[in-house]
């Protein structure tokens, strides 16, 4: 990722006001409950589907199904050039830890893993215009019996 130092004045400008208000109240859950006893989904804001299926269109706060399965190729919709995406074309796993949640799962370090993970992009918008989204996958979530989600902010 660009350090913001490094961007011309006006991209510095542009990134900075996007900081929008806190979230008021906060919404957190206490559980107590260890991770071995935790169903786990993983979300990203990396802009990453399936190949061949329909990409990231700009303004776009819709989310994709990520299959849970090993050998699934990602391709990732972010195309601005400020966005480094070496990272993520060496290991999916920086943006997208699946590997990483397996090997835990296997461990027992984590109960179980959703079927199905997601992914928004994270980019060009503001909290408030995804919560439709987020609230069309809650439900499924909740099918599914996740009661721990994993975000990795891209």
């Amino acid at each position: 990722m660009v350090r913001l130092s490094d961007l011309p004045d006006y991209e510095a400008a542009h990134l900075l006001a996007k900081n929008g208000e806190p979230f008021s109240p906060p919404a957190w859950v206490a559980d107590t409950r260890p991770a071995s006893d935790r169903k786990f989904v993983l979300i990203t804001t990396a802009g990453i589907h399936p190949v061949g299926e329909a990409p990231f269109l700009s303004a776009d706060a819709s989310y994709r199904v990520l299959p849970g399965t090993p050998g699934v190729d990602f391709a990732m919709s972010h195309a601005s050039v400020n966005f480094d995406r070496t990272g993520f074309q060496r290991d999916v796993n920086v943006v997208f830890p699946v590997d990483r949640f397996r090997e835990l799962a296997a461990q027992g370090e984590v109960g179980a893993l959703a079927g199905h993970h997601y992914s928004f992009m994270g980019a060009g918008l503001t909290a408030p215009e995804y919560e439709s989204s987020v609230r069309a996958l809650a439900p499924v979530l909740r099918r599914e019996g996740v009661d721990t989600a994993f975000l990795t902010p891209v």
